[in-house]
């Protein structure tokens, strides 16, 4: 019986995919497998049996990536499952911005007493009126699976799309529009765009990418959206833009006291994936991604070790190996199962920075002392039989 549990409360939807073959406990510490959404996993202590985290999500800075490898435990993501309802929240985002909408909903609000409230409203709204997005450039930085979206969401309301990305996998590329114009510098972007929306993840590159050189190189009026990560945008720099009128507005997801209260900002509560499909998707890609790692040493998706699939185990016996990504590793399980007299009918090897990993399919089962012998090899960081 495999176990798991889950950190953060998980769409049924998902679980509801595990088998008898799996229990949920409440005791992180006793579960080979964890499913979490944005608990921070930092300060735990990863128990030996663990063998695969999954997030419910596509962000991982809530887990130790490094450690979780160098324990062999696998960190899994699940990139677009949850790209729809960002992308909606990204359009209403653009389009809140473009007409006073949330002052002019706040002052009907506030006179909501007024017997001529219908009369005022027609002096009033003049204060609220904005401008069409139709016929406006926007920039999309990041060409994922969100920022694919909402490039293609935006040529269909008639958007002139600008997208920077140049690390584009050749799925993102198969899915833009080619009415999208790809920018080899992303300052073009800056200098051109009358919105810009920013869609990378948060790594020591890309930290602070919006920073007051960059808003400096905006046209004047720009609108700026960060629906992906706080972090990507300098916001004290974004307050003093807006302040001095340079930016119109910026568009976040995320609340914080730099922002909540700054000339120009809309804040949103973080709701960009924060609907019942999304949170559905994600769980269920999720759970997907853990049994076909548990069940067949699958890895697809994965955040800290390499992509590596060989299909449902037909063979008598299938062993993964975790190890770190150094020379003669594979000679040395060879090797040790040759000198055993074990046949590898199937062998699939992938690294990924400092770890690999490596499936084999055998014709038969494997004995504990030759798998302790696999354990023992200088560079290998967990051994399982799968089957």
């Amino acid at each position: 019986m495999l176990k798991y549990s889950c950190l953060n409360p998980i769409s049924e939807k998902g679980l509801e995919l595990f088998s008898e073959d799996y229990e949920k406990v409440d005791d992180y510490k006793e579960a080979d497998a964890i499913l979490v959404r944005s608990a921070s996993m930092h300060e735990m202590e990863l128990p030996e049996n663990l063998e695969a985290v999954a997030r419910a999500g596509a962000g991982v800075n809530n887990i130790p990536l490094d450690k979780c490898a160098e324990k062999g435990i696998v960190v899994f993501n699940t990139p677009g499952a949850n790209a729809n309802g960002v992308k909606e929240l990204v359009i209403c985002g653009m389009l809140l911005a473009s007409r006073d909408i949330v002052e002019g909903i706040n002052w009907v609000q506030y006179d909501k007493e007024d017997e001529n409230i219908a009369k005022a409203a027609e002096k009033q709204k003049k204060q609220y009126a904005g401008c069409e997005i139709q016929g406006k450039k926007l920039g999309v930085i990041g060409l994922g699976a969100i920022g694919v979206q909402v490039a293609n969401t935006a040529i269909h309301l008639g958007m002139k799309v600008y997208g920077y990305d140049p690390f584009i996998s050749v799925e993102a590329a198969w899915k833009l529009s080619r009415n999208i114009r790809h920018i080899q510098d992303v300052k073009e972007i800056y200098r051109e765009c009358d919105y810009i929306t920013i869609h990378v993840p948060l790594m020591d590159s890309t930290k602070y990418m919006i920073n007051e050189e960059a808003i400096h190189l905006m046209k004047e009026g720009v609108v700026v959206l960060n629906f992906a990560r706080d972090l990507l945008v300098d916001e004290k720099a974004m307050v003093k833009a807006l302040e001095e009128g340079r930016v119109k507005r910026y568009v976040t997801d995320f609340p914080n006291p730099t922002t909540a209260a700054a000339k120009g900002t809309i804040v949103i509560p973080h709701l960009g994936a924060s609907t019942e499909e999304s949170e559905d998707n994600c769980a269920m890609m999720a759970v997907r991604e853990l049994r076909d790692y548990m069940e067949n040493g699958n890895i697809n998706h994965s955040v800290n070790y390499p992509t590596c699939d060989m299909g449902e185990c037909s063979h008598v016996c299938r062993i993964g190996i975790n190890h770190r990504n150094i020379a003669n590793m594979i000679s040395q399980f060879t090797s040790i199962l040759g000198e055993a007299d074990f046949n590898i009918e199937n062998l699939v090897n992938g690294s990924k920075g400092d770890y690999a990993y490596s499936l084999l399919d055998l014709d038969q089962q494997v004995p504990d002392e030759i798998v302790e012998k696999l354990r023992k090899l200088d560079g290998v960081l967990k051994v399982r039989v799968i089957k």
